[in-house]
C-alpha cells in the first residue's frame, strides 16, 4: 500500500520558524519532523510515499536527494498552485500513478496509530473511506466526526463551537481511501476534503471512522511543537529520549532541564534552560534564562536576559543583554535591544 503525505502548507502558526523552512522540515529531537512521520509509515509496512508539496518543495528534495527517507521511497508531487486538502490528495495521487487503495497522513501530525488496524477496519466495513479519530477535550479547532454504532460517519462538522460539538472525537488526519474517492474531487480548483469531499461521502453512506486511544499531536503551533519534543523527553512515547545533541556545549554551572539542545548550541555559565527547544547554532549567554520557549537557529539570548511564555525567536535574532521577552515572536535577523536615552 502507498501513502500520500500532505506537506504543502505554509506553516503560518509557527512563523518565523517557517518563513524559510517548511514546518515538516523543522527538527523534532534532532531529526526533521517528516522523518518521524515516514518512519511511522515504514513501521506499518508502507514503503512508498508521495509527498504532496507546495511551499518550498525543494527543501525536501535537497534533504533527500536519493529519493529515500526513513526507509521509504519518495515521490515528489509539486502543486502548480494551492489546491487545499482534497485537491492536493488528488493531484499527488494522480501524479504518482496511484490507482488502488491508499493511505493519507498529515505531515505535521505525530501519532502512534496502528495503521494496519485502521486498514483492517476499512476492509471489514467495506466503505469508500475510513478516518482515524482521536478524542480531545476541546474539539472546536478540529473536524468533529459523530458515528453510529457500526462506525458509519453520520456527519462531518468542521470546527464547531465547543458547546455545540456533537462529540469530542475529531478527525485525526489519517485516512484509508479507495481510488474511487479521487473521482469525487473536481479538477482544477481548490477542494477541501473536510468541507466538501467527506460530507458528500457521508451523504452516500460511504464514509466510516475508527476511534482509538493512542498518542496523537498536531505540531502546528509553538505550544504543540514544544510539547511534541518534551513528550519524547518524558517518555510519553516509549523510552525517554536524550535531548542534548552531542555537539552542544553546556557550561558546568548552567542548568538545563526537560529541553532539547540542537547541534552546536552553546549554553554559557550560570544560564538556565527549562522546557525549551534550542535549535542548531543558537547561543544562551551567561546568566540568561530561557523557559518554555523556542530559540531559532543561530539566535542569541544575551547575558542576563529572560525569554519565556512560549516566545519564539527567529533565525539569527537577538534578545539583548538584560532584557525580557515573554510570549510573542522575534523575526529573522531581528534584534531586541536596549534603546539609548534620547
Amino acid at each position: 500500500m502507498r501513502a500520500v503525505v500532505l506537506v504543502g502548507g505554509f506553516g503560518t502558526r509557527l512563523r518565523p520558524l517557517t518563513l524559510n523552512t517548511p514546518k515538516q522540515m523543522l527538527p523534532i529531537l534532532h531529526r526533521p519532523m517528516i522523518e518521524h512521520v515516514l518512519e511511522h509509515l515504514a513501521d506499518h509496512g508502507i514503503t512508498d510515499a508521495v509527498l504532496s508539496m507546495g511551499f518550498r518543495p525543494h527543501a525536501f528534495a535537497d534533504a533527500y536527494p536519493d529519493g529515500r527517507c526513513a526507509g521509504v521511497e519518495l515521490h515528489y508531487a509539486i502543486e502548480p498552485s494551492p489546491l487545499d486538502t482534497a485537491g492536493a490528495i488528488r493531484f499527488a495521487a494522480l501524479d504518482a500513478g496511484i490507482d488502488d487503495r491508499f493511505v493519507v497522513v498529515n505531515g505535521d501530525v505525530l501519532t502512534d496509530l496502528d495503521i494496519g488496524k485502521l486498514v483492517a477496519f476499512h476492509e471489514e466495513h467495506g466503505g469508500e473511506g475510513t478516518i482515524a479519530l482521536h478524542e480531545v477535550e476541546d474539539p472546536s479547532a478540529f473536524g468533529v466526526v459523530p458515528t453510529d454504532d457500526s462506525g458509519r460517519v453520520l456527519a462531518f462538522v468542521e470546527k464547531p463551537p465547543r458547546d455545540e460539538a456533537p462529540t469530542n472525537l475529531i478527525n485525526a488526519g489519517t485516512y484509508v481511501l479507495e481510488a474511487s474517492v479521487l473521482d469525487r474531487i473536481p479538477d482544477g480548483r481548490k477542494v477541501s476534503i473536510e468541507r466538501e469531499t467527506f460530507p458528500a461521502m457521508v451523504a452516500d453512506g460511504a464514509l466510516y471512522a475508527m476511534s482509538g486511544d493512542t498518542y496523537w499531536i498536531d505540531t502546528g503551533t509553538p505550544v504543540k511543537y514544544l510539547q511534541a519534543q518534551t513528550d519524547l523527553l518524558r517518555g510519553e512515547r516509549g523510552e525517554r529520549a536524550e535531548g542534548i545533541h552531542p555537539t552542544a556545549t553546556v557550561a558546568d554551572d548552567a542548568l538545563v532541564a526537560r529541553s532539547v539542545l540542537g547541534e552546536g548550541v552553546v549554553v554559557e555559565a550560570g544560564a538556565t534552560v527549562r522546557g525549551s527547544v534550542l535549535l542548531p547554532g543558537s547561543r544562551i549567554e551567561a546568566d540568561a534564562v530561557v523557559e518554555r520557549a523556542i530559540v531559532g537557529p543561530a539566535a542569541t539570548v544575551g547575558r542576563g536576559a529572560r525569554v519565556d511564555d512560549v516566545a519564539v525567536l527567529g533565525e539569527r535574532s537577538v534578545v539583548g543583554a538584560g532584557l525580557r521577552m515573554s510570549g510573542g515572536s522575534l523575526g529573522i535577523d531581528e534584534h531586541l535591544e536596549n534603546q539609548p536615552d534620547t
